[in-house]
Order: structure tokens, then C-alpha cells, then sequence
């Protein structure tokens, strides 16, 4: 068994799509990044990899890379898996929380499941999401971006 964690944060920005877990969220403003920006997702694919022992997402998907720019993050979730399957570990469970004041994403939880849950080819049941706020404290408190934390076991196929 192997234990990783991952952490990422992006800046909220006018004029551009909001992506959580695979998901658009309607909003006002979006994650600002290389790739979709999908924090929820860098941060399981940093739990990943850091559970294999392998660096870090920017080691893999670097963003002075142009095939990265604008890509979506499920296609690099994909590639983590397949590096994952290829060092010999299949996903136990995957543990995640967002942190931000709004939008609310209760009602966007059970999609998210679904699409990564799709991607990680594993049970919606081995995916947890969850939300906090930090009660308007720091930059997720002030809406200037979103953090999100994910922690995933990994068992030895």
C-alpha cells in the first residue's frame, strides 16, 4: 500500500470557465492556469504521482509545455492512471476537499463523482468530495482563488 497527497490552487479570473472535478460550474469567473485549471483534479493526479514516488505534476506535465496549454485535466488524469497501472497500483480510494467560499458545489458533487470515477476507472464509491469554506479568511476567504487537497491509497496490483 501506498499513501500520496496533493494540494493545488489556482486564481479566480473574469471572463473565463470554471472546471471542478471534470465539471463546468456556472459562475461568474474561472480558474486562471496553463491547462483548464481544474485545482481538484491537479491535486489528485499530485496525490498519484506522489504516492508512486514520482515527482510532482509539473515534472510530468510542465507548464512551459505548449501540448499542455488549455488542455483538459481529465486527459491528464488519464495519463496518470496509465502511469499508475504501468508502476504495478490500482486506486483503494481518493479523499478530496475544495476549499472556497462560492460557488456552492453540493448540487455539482455527484457529476464530479461520476466523471472522475469514469477517468480513474474505479467505483463512485471509492471517490469522496467535499467542500469548506475558511469563514472569509485569506485568499479563498477573500474569492480571490480555490484550493483543493486530495489523498489517495494505492494498492499493489
Amino acid at each position: 500500500m501506498k499513501i500520496g497527497m496533493g494540494y493545488d490552487v489556482h486564481q479566480l479570473i473574469p471572463n473565463r470557465k470554471l472546471i471542478l472535478g471534470g465539471v463546468e460550474i456556472k459562475y461568474n469567473k474561472g480558474l486562471m492556469g496553463h491547462s483548464d485549471a481544474d485545482v481538484l483534479i491537479h491535486a489528485i493526479n499530485d496525490a498519484i504521482i506522489g504516492a508512486l514516488g514520482l515527482g510532482d505534476i509539473g515534472i510530468h506535465f510542465p507548464d512551459t509545455d505548449i501540448r499542455y496549454k488549455n488542455i483538459s485535466s481529465l486527459i491528464l488524469l488519464e495519463r496518470v492512471i496509465k502511469l499508475m497501472k504501468n508502476n504495478g497500483y490500482k486506486i483503494v480510494n481518493c479523499d478530496n476537499i475544495l476549499i472556497l467560499e462560492e460557488p456552492k458545489i453540493f448540487s455539482y458533487v455527484d457529476l464530479m463523482k461520476k466523471t472522475l470515477s469514469k477517468t480513474m476507472e474505479i467505483d463512485e464509491k471509492q471517490i469522496n468530495i467535499k467542500a469548506t469554506t475558511t469563514e472569509g479568511l485569506g485568499f479563498c476567504g477573500r474569492k480571490e482563488g480555490v484550493a483543493a487537497q486530495s489523498v489517495v491509497l494505492l494498492q499493489e496490483i
